[in-house]
């Protein structure tokens, strides 16, 4: 054996270790405001957990794995901990445009899966959306909904040929695999003359989003339905979006045929997916390894508990997608725009 490649691995295994249990101490980070507080100002651990109404000594600990993580900030002159400009950005705002721990959140909802998911390795089984851990839910709309913030209606929408025209005219919507309705109330609230439709067939999903809807003031001009990507109502449509969803789908030609049906003849389809590469060399990077794992443990499983015999998984690329899109009847399929997180397309009948 190679002692350098084993101690290769062992400081990899260290760095992936402290990572997995780091995962818990973030979510309990964000549970208790203590990223948001110390954004404020720094603190002792005393003075931390004082101001939070938490245990000084739990405290102490977690400072110390978030200090040792590069997560918070430490000044051994004055025993502060604190969070500089960049880390109360990504940790301290979950309405922002980047809230990281909504991420962790989602990965430890769907590690609690792991014994349903062995099973599933041994019988071939599927395990639907609907029977995760609602910190699933939870964590996916803190995830994306940042990355939707920054793109939906800033860069991804305008990128489209005449969409953003129509929408601001007062176009017809379809927001399909809404899920918590994040997406859907953010086209509202930038289109107010357009009527949106959110459908999922997940309906505790649908819940939040009607509220999420209200809060926001938009519940009047937006309607949310029980329904599959390949049974959602309504045609004319002037844009159907699906956001991070089509790879969950166990027949996505059949989602794909559908909205087609339900398009205006000039309508436009908006695909947003995890950014990949079409081999499985291209994907292997840090970004391919977060959706590989995560699609093992949810996208795959979800296609698989579906009816269509399709598992394209999260890090399926433009030429899969291209594939669907060609095989449900579009004419017209073009990459639009990307981020370091995702690939947006654009389908026309």
């Amino acid at each position: 054996m190679d002692q350098d490649k084993i101690d290769e691995l062992l400081g990899q295994f260290v760095a992936d270790l402290g990572a997995t249990i780091a995962a818990g101490n973030v979510v309990v980070g964000h549970r208790l405001g203590l990223y948001r507080d110390l954004a404020d100002q720094p603190a002792t651990a005393e003075q931390l957990a004082g101001r939070t109404g938490t245990d000084p000594r739990y405290v102490t600990e977690w400072l110390r794995g978030q200090a040792a993580g590069g997560y918070v900030s430490y000044d051994p002159d004055t025993d502060q901990f604190s969070l500089t400009e960049e880390q109360a950005y990504a940790l301290a705002d979950p309405k922002g445009p980047l809230y990281l721990p909504g991420a962790f959140l989602l990965a430890l909802g769907a590690l609690r899966a792991e014994s349903q998911i062995t099973d599933a390795f041994r019988t071939g089984a599927g395990m639907g959306w609907h029977e995760h851990h609602e910190d699933v839910f939870a964590g996916t709309e803190m995830f994306f909904r940042p990355g939707y913030i920054a793109n939906l209606t800033s860069s991804w929408i305008p990128a489209l040929d005449g969409v953003e025209e129509k929408l601001t005219a007062g176009g017809r919507v379809a927001d399909v695999g809404c899920g918590h309705g994040a997406s859907t109330v953010l086209l509202a609230q930038t289109y107010p003359n357009a009527v949106i439709q959110g459908s999922d067939y997940h309906r505790a999903s649908l819940d939040t989003a009607r509220k999420r809807a209200a809060e926001a003031g938009v519940a009047d001009r937006v309607h949310f339905e029980a329904a599959s990507a390949q049974m959602f109502s309504g045609t004319g449509y002037d844009l159907v979006a699906t956001c991070d969803c089509l790879h969950d789908m166990g027949d996505p030609v059949g989602a794909a045929r559908h909205i087609r049906q339900t398009l205006d003849q000039d309508g436009t389809w908006l695909i947003v997916e995890p950014l990949a590469g079409d081999t499985l060399a291209d994907n292997l990077n840090p970004v391919g390894r977060v959706y590989y794992n995560f699609s093992t443990f949810v996208c795959v499983p979800n296609a698989r508990s579906q009816a269509g015999g399709h598992a394209l998984g999260a890090q399926a690329g433009e030429a899969a997608i291209r594939q669907v899109v060609e095989q449900a009847g579009f004419s017209r399929f073009r990459r639009a725009a990307d981020t370091p997180f995702n690939a947006v397309y654009e389908a026309r009948p």
